[in-house]
């Protein structure tokens, strides 16, 4: 049985990508981009309300961070399920979760937002989820030489589900009303059907829970030769179990466990702490500061920093590359050096000009094609380094941990600034250089801690769990 599986993985490390792996691919893209719709959604729907509900800061406050604190919960929670029930039909809960919660939205009574804030609650309970759980099945189908790249893309989704809210708020709201966005949002419960469709279990999910026949069958699926995936259930009874083959139990899974992997714990924590405060508190203050610093209207400035996004989506396109090319350590500490030092630049350049084109806005670009095209490395690697029978549940604490930086990063702004508003800190020109110097820091330190994790590039599944139980020696 043993050699028969190595045979069949080693097909699957040789092969190029199919068809089928194309629609794993897909279907998590579509599920990355939906989700940051949902999630982002709110940020629209609160310009048309905040006015005609009366609405305080503190409510305000409480709506907004009520997503993010669902998303840590539901990072930990999904992740820790997807390694005891399987990757698909955790996928599948996720996306329910949070477009469904957000089609509720729709029911809310008029100037009632603790309403809308259980439910924000749930969208990103659903968010932090399906973040943790689709790497972890689109990595384990991939070939290990594809598995940077393709991991990378995928996060890629995520500015263009932020851009497609931007786009129907803008051209949608006025025909159907803020609820009618609530009710859009409801669309990616269609996606279960594709996932459904196209996408089976993973096999080496299957195989840690002794399910040979299903592990082959979703092997041979990924190579496009002949399954039976679609044509049967994909929740039929295991075969033998690894005892009756003379192999080793399957593993149980506990949040505990994740403490005898020191190594993968600290990297993929801090990492994801890191650079989710430097990301945060560069986007929370970048318009604000280019309308301070330019003198020019809030619309104005939301303008320049279109060009700013994009630099941050090609960064996450060409670090996702270089992963493949150059590791992910390698990356993962050129991605913080570089946001470091650009960032650090643009905040003491604030007033340089240079032939009438101000310079913070030029180092605003470059810095964050580092500071945003850092996720193309932060989520894939968190989710690499750790052992099979473990890797949702690291990947959701690693992903939960980081989302206290959402927290952190705002706070440390507001710190600076001398405001209370821990949301959104309004910039000062004297908070200026300090912040940024505070921001590129935290870049730099999520840099540094890459060079302390093992180096995944090119190492397969088997490979890497290889590894990770020999450093435990």
């Amino acid at each position: 049985m043993a050699s028969q599986f190595e045979a069949l993985y080693a097909k699957l490390e040789e092969s190029r990508l199919t068809v089928n792996h194309i629609k794993v691919i897909v279907a998590a893209i579509l599920g990355d981009l939906l989700e940051f719709f949902d999630f982002f959604l709110i940020s629209y729907v609160l310009a048309f309300i905040v006015v005609p509900w009366e609405l305080s800061y503190g409510a305000t406050s409480v709506v907004l961070l009520s997503a993010g604190i669902g998303a840590i919960a539901g990072a930990v929670f999904f992740g820790a399920l997807a390694d005891r029930v399987g990757r698909r039909p955790v996928f599948i809960a996720t996306v329910l979760c949070f477009s469904i919660a957000t089609g509720f939205m729709y029911f809310t009574p008029e100037g009632n937002w603790l309403y809308l804030t259980f439910f924000r609650f749930f969208v990103g309970f659903g968010l932090g989820g399906l973040y943790s759980v689709d790497l972890p099945l689109v990595q384990e189908f991939v070939p290990s030489r594809y598995r940077g790249r393709v991991s990378g893309i995928l996060t890629s989704a995520v500015p263009l589900g932020t851009m497609l809210g931007s786009v129907l708020a803008a051209f949608l709201a006025p025909i159907i009303g803020w609820r009618g966005l609530f009710l859009v949002g409801l669309c990616p419960a269609f996606l279960t059907l594709l996932i459904r469709a196209w996408v089976p279990e993973s096999p080496r999910w299957l195989l840690s829970r002794r399910r040979y026949e299903d592990a082959e069958n979703a092997v041979l699926w990924a190579l496009g030769q002949r399954s039976t995936f679609g044509r049967q259930k994909t929740d039929a009874a295991p075969a033998r179990s690894n005892e009756e083959e003379g192999g080793e139990p399957a593993p149980k899974v506990t949040l505990r466990d994740l403490a005898k992997y020191p190594r993968s714990l600290i990297v993929s924590w801090l990492t994801n702490l890191g650079q989710q405060i430097a990301y945060y508190g560069f986007t929370l203050w970048g318009p604000t500061i280019l309308t301070l610093v330019l003198g020019i209207s809030a619309a104005q400035a939301a303008k320049l920093f279109i060009f700013v996004t994009l630099g941050g989506f090609v960064g996450r396109l060409f670090w996702s590359f270089c992963s493949d090319l150059i590791g992910r350590r390698a990356s993962g500490f050129l991605i913080g050096l570089g946001g470091c030092v650009l960032t650090i630049l643009a905040g003491v350049n604030y007033n340089t000009f240079v032939g009438g084109t101000p310079m913070v806005w030029i180092l605003m670009i470059a810095a964050y094609f580092f500071v945003d095209g850092g996720f193309a490395i932060v989520g894939p690697y968190a989710s690499e380094v750790w052992p099979r029978h473990l890797r949702a549940t690291g990947m959701g604490s690693a992903y939960g941990f980081g989302g206290f930086g959402k927290i952190v990063g705002p706070i440390a702004l507001a710190f600076f600034a001398g405001s209370s508003n821990v949301v959104s800190p309004k910039a000062t020109i004297d908070a200026i250089i300090p912040a940024f110097i505070f921001l590129g820091t935290w870049a730099l330190i999520t840099g540094v801690t890459y060079l302390f994790g093992i180096e995944t590039k090119r190492k397969s599944i088997e490979e890497i769990d290889m590894l990770l139980r020999t450093s435990r020696t």
